[in-house]
């Protein structure tokens, strides 16, 4: 397996999906390749969580 370089669907930046990060994904059957950025998924896990919090 070799790297590959995806584009961010949030801010159209490219990132490297490397092959060990590939190798994750197939071991915990995922199917689809990441479609955001590492830090639009920091972004979007840190926004899921405020709102989470806010409820209580």
């Amino acid at each position: 397996m070799e790297d590959k370089t995806l584009k961010c669907k949030d801010c159209g930046a490219e990132f490297v999906f490397t092959a060990g990060e590939q190798a994750f994904y197939k071991e915990k059957g995922f199917e689809n390749e990441p479609q955001r950025c590492p830090e639009c998924r920091r972004a979007r896990k840190q926004a899921r969580n405020n709102a989470r919090a806010s409820r209580f």
